[in-house]
């Protein structure tokens, strides 16, 4: 039989949108002479769709466009759709009574649908799956396809299903080893810079004990922090990768089992192989881009500082959405080295970007004047300091008002794991892109940026980094070296170890005095194994030390 596999951008909550794809993507699929089409999980619904599903009238209006799909699906090829379906017996409870599943549904014209349902529920990092949906009982997912070879027997699985090997519990080592041609699994797979070599893995096992190959099908694009990388694969009995779709955009492959090779006369963008700090860029890209488009915004805008982190939140920002849609801001204050504004602005030309020019100086003085006047002089600290960050966020938070402009934030997962930041100043924001990166990370991508040509001035990477709040002020007034920094926020916040040098001291209980901020933050775009914002639910109120 001739599969194709449908890795689409799925928005949640667009249920006819999602639709009008699903059936697009089908028509092609067609076209090409595929007997089944398999898309991701929840293709109809989005994902992650969390409390949306506490909602009942949200999945009426998901099952309502579904009825329209099963009308509107091409005759002449089958297809496997993830959605979310009701328990029947128990589609009258109330909300939050687990009385839903994650569903695929096969749909073949003239035949009555048929749904299988996800049995492992993850919850764990950014997932909670066992929050609202039951599980199923992935022995049940049991196709009999005949297509115009013959007969072909497949096993369906989501996502989860197949991740269970070394586990105690897996379903999948409970199905029989025999009667099964080809292993489907509809995912939903987010993206970490370390997430592929261990998503081949289980893809692997899963081949070599049911001897059989594997159609693994991924959803690309983003919602809120999460990314899913695309890089879908079909992989032999072996686990030998025979086909791989395109990472971090739409794809539509045909894979024929009958000659056991891809159409090569469909072949679109394969993924060639990707270093990792280029797979970031990608990541980020679209985690900015859909996260954008999906909340109905063109336009962001953040302050260009003359510093590493705001030159690649701008670099970043033109990639996603054109430098006609992007706005810089310098916000000159009392102590800012002159040259950084011309060095931001150097940076603005070379992008083609807007740059506005609000110096914040004497707004912060009558400010300051104001709070003096009222609660007292206090020598020169970090009322001032904060003062002036906070009089930035205002300037950006109007600007965002004024244009329905997305305020991008600066800041980076070494800055915010030790609170080196100033909540509603230079921390706020509707995303921040660089939240999960490290300092070295930052560097990296614009070294990556600056590759063919200087986009970002060199000053900007060899210049020490400085908020530049009080006279001749840089970061290592405050922090660690950033060397020491990274390594100790990579083992002590990433990796979860116990705190033994004086730095990784200084980051477990810094980050503990300021979780209260990263609750504040904007949504982070999560591209480790353990980034700040949903996956992580660490308490404010504790006397926690080690």
């Amino acid at each position: 039989m001739r599969i194709a596999l449908a890795q689409i951008n799925a928005t949640l909550g667009d249920f006819s949108g999602n639709r009008i794809k699903i059936i697009e993507f089908a028509k092609r699929a067609l076209e090409m002479k595929s007997d089944l089409v398999v898309f991701p999980e929840h293709a109809l619904f989005g994902y992650m769709p969390n409390d949306l599903l506490e909602r009942n009238s949200v999945v009426d209006e998901q099952l309502r466009e579904f009825a329209q799909l099963e009308k509107e699906f091409p005759k002449g090829i089958s297809g496997l759709v993830g959605c979310v379906t009701y328990i029947k017996s128990k589609s009258k409870r109330a909300p939050l009574t687990k009385h839903l599943y994650n569903s695929a549904a096969f749909i073949s014209h003239g035949k009555k649908t048929r749904y299988f349902h996800k049995e492992r529920l993850p919850a764990y990092d950014v997932f909670d799956e066992s929050r609202h949906l039951a599980p199923g009982k992935l022995a049940d997912g049991k196709i009999r396809f005949r297509s115009k070879s013959g007969v072909v027997n497949l096993q369906v699985s989501i996502c989860e299903d197949i991740w269970g090997w070394g586990e105690s519990e897996n379903p999948m080592a409970k199905i029989s080893r025999s009667g099964t041609d080809i292993v489907v699994n509809l995912s939903a797979s987010p993206f970490t810079k370390s997430k592929r070599k261990s998503r081949l893995n289980v893809i692997k096992k899963t081949a070599e004990h049911f001897r059989a190959p594997v159609v693994y099908v991924n959803m690309v694009g983003a919602q809120d922090e999460v990314i899913f990388d695309g890089r879908s694969t079909v992989v032999d009995k072996k686990g030998s990768r025979l086909l791989d779709l395109a990472a971090f955009e739409e794809d539509l492959q045909v894979f024929d089992f009958n000659k056991m090779k891809a159409d090569r006369t469909h072949v679109g963008s394969m993924t060639a192989k990707i270093d990792e700090i280029n797979l970031v860029r990608n990541a980020l890209i679209i985690g900015i881009r859909d996260f954008a488009r999906k909340t109905g915004l063109k336009r962001c805008h953040f302050g260009l500082s003359g510093g590493i982190d705001s030159a690649v939140v701008a670099c970043l920002a033109v990639d996603a959405l054109g430098p006609e849609n992007v706005t810089a801001v310098t916000m000159p204050g009392p102590f800012n080295d002159p040259m950084s504004r011309q060095w931001a602005e150097h940076l603005a030309k070379n992008l083609s970007i807007h740059c506005l020019n609000l110096p914040i100086e004497s707004s912060y003085l009558e400010l300051l004047r104001t709070l003096e006047a009222n609660v007292g002089k206090t020598d020169f600290g970090i009322v001032h300091e904060n003062l002036q960050a906070r009089v930035r966020g205002v300037m950006l938070m109007a600007i965002a008002n004024k244009n329905s402009s997305l305020l991008l934030s600066t800041g980076n997962k070494s800055e915010y794991a030790c609170g080196y930041s100033t909540l509603y100043g230079d921390q706020c924001g509707g995303l921040a892109p660089l939240g999960d990166l490290l300092k070295r990370e930052v560097y990296s991508l614009a070294k990556l940026y600056n590759l063919v040509e200087e986009i970002i001035p060199h000053e900007i990477l060899d210049r020490a980094p400085s908020a530049e709040l009080r006279p001749g002020q840089i970061d290592q007034d405050t922090l660690p070296p950033y060397d020491e920094l990274d390594d100790a926020v990579e083992q002590v916040i990433e990796n979860c170890r116990s705190a033994r040098s004086q730095t990784e001291k200084f980051v477990l209980l810094g980050s503990y005095k300021s979780e209260f901020k990263r609750w504040q933050a904007p949504p982070i775009l999560k591209v480790s194994t353990h980034a700040f914002g949903r996956g992580r639910r660490l308490p404010i109120a504790h006397r926690a030390k080690t």
